[in-house]
């Protein structure tokens, strides 16, 4: 027996093994997590028609865009803002709080408005460059407005015009506050009172920094997944990942054995850097996604059951047990790859005609095919050739194999 090389692969296999055991729950538990499980809001959009703006691709595209920033500023954890369709825009919101607040933005118009005594627009929402919630001197929660150049000048020219007067600030057609202008302002500021809290201050500056929508938003659809039903999904989603992988594990140790032990250990590995790449790209896990991820299991198996029949055959000619191991991997390449790109075509598809939940499937399937390639053909090899070269054993019936018959071997002489 030689030890130099039985030494690299229990280094190898307990590195691994105990990497797995340390490092999987921190690494599953680090991934963000979708609506599907841990719970938030789905909302369904629906840009209209009124006598004013007309719905159009340029104005849905637009209104996802300013949805988008609203939805970043709420400081929301990975939301998920996407057009379906012609007049409809998905929003999910995973882990969010207070749903009908966060829905009343979404669909809020935020059309902003200065006016005179005689009801003229004079300013709008584009001449902002920016608005702040700020606590008055009068600790009162208000919103601070900065005017872009051309808007200052405006707002300098409507306060000079109309001092002793009255000037009304509307937003959507509401009144917000209608002050009366004491001296002409010409800092290119102003403030909005009339917020009852410095949260309701906060959501307004919001709606004013992202921008008023370019149509009107109704809200079709508004359902909310409780923390409950999405603990409830991800526990059985762990189940099912628990017992697949199990079950992969044990029928490789009974129909591979010490074969079968290389193709469970590189499983392990493959399965803490599938989710260390999810981690490190961001992606968020959904329950398309686990369902991705065991798929991917059984396509990692499926490359080491290629190598290990094609090792099994050439044994069973006659050929010694590193022969055989050299012959199995290089002639199974052919089929793992063939089988791996037809699967990375229709994840490819999946991901560019899907939507949601169905890109989520496709990615994480994608990753998991390219991983289990690159497990099966280095890692499972390495492994397979130290404990081969090692001769820890010579019988084939310890890999799974049968050993050769007379007639085959006289074939092979030949």
């Amino acid at each position: 027996m030689r030890w130099n090389e039985f030494g690299k692969f229990l280094v190898i296999a307990l590195a691994i093994i105990g990497g797995f055991c340390v490092y999987i729950s921190p690494l599953a538990n680090s991934i963000k997590q979708g609506l599907d499980l841990q719970g938030g809001t789905h909302v369904v959009l629906q840009a209209v028609d009124t006598p004013d703006l007309k719905v159009d691709d340029d104005a849905v595209n637009r209104s996802v865009k300013i949805i988008e920033r609203r939805v970043n500023e709420l400081g929301l954890t990975e939301p998920v803002i996407q057009r379906q369709g012609k007049d409809r825009i998905i929003v999910e919101l995973p882990g969010v709080k207070d749903p009908e607040k966060a829905i009343a933005m979404l669909g809020r118009t935020a059309m902003l408005q200065f006016k005179d005594v005689s009801g003229k627009v004079v300013l709008t929402g584009k001449d902002l460059k920016d608005a702040r919630a700020q606590v008055s001197q009068g600790n009162q929660a208000v919103v601070g407005l900065e005017f872009s150049d051309e808007g200052g000048k405006k707002f300098a020219d409507l306060t000079a015009r109309n001092v002793g007067k009255q000037i009304a600030i509307e937003l959507d057609g509401e009144v917000l506050t209608a002050p009366v202008v004491q001296e002409a302002i010409t800092g290119g500021r102003a403030q909005i009172s009339g917020s009852r809290s410095v949260e309701e201050a906060e959501h307004l500056a919001i709606l004013l920094r992202s921008g008023s929508l370019p149509v009107k938003i109704e809200v079709m659809e508004n359902r909310t997944v409780g923390p409950t039903l999405g603990q409830d999904s991800k526990d059985k989603s762990v189940k099912a990942f628990s017992i697949g992988i199990i079950g992969v594990f044990v029928f490789m140790l009974i129909f591979y054995r010490l074969s079968g032990i290389v193709a469970d250990i590189a499983l392990l590995l493959y399965v803490m850097l599938l989710l260390l790449v999810m981690r490190y790209l961001g992606a968020t896990l959904t329950l398309p996604g686990i369902a991705g991820i065991i798929l991917s299991i059984g396509m990692a198996v499926d490359a080491n059951v290629l190598i290990f029949e094609r090792f099994k055959e050439e044994v069973k000619r006659g050929k010694t047990l590193r022969s055989a191991m050299d012959s199995g991997f290089s002639r199974a390449i052919v089929t793992i790859l063939d089988s791996n790109i037809t699967t990375l075509m229709a994840a490819a598809v999946l991901f560019y005609l899907g939507t949601g939940p169905i890109k989520g499937f496709a990615v994480t399937l994608a990753l998991g095919t390219l991983l289990s390639m690159f497990t099966a053909v280095t890692v499972t090899k390495f492994l397979m050739r130290f404990l081969v070269y090692s001769n820890l054993t010579k019988n084939p019936a310890f890999f799974g194999a049968s050993a050769p018959k007379p007639a085959d071997t006289q074939e092979v002489a030949k």
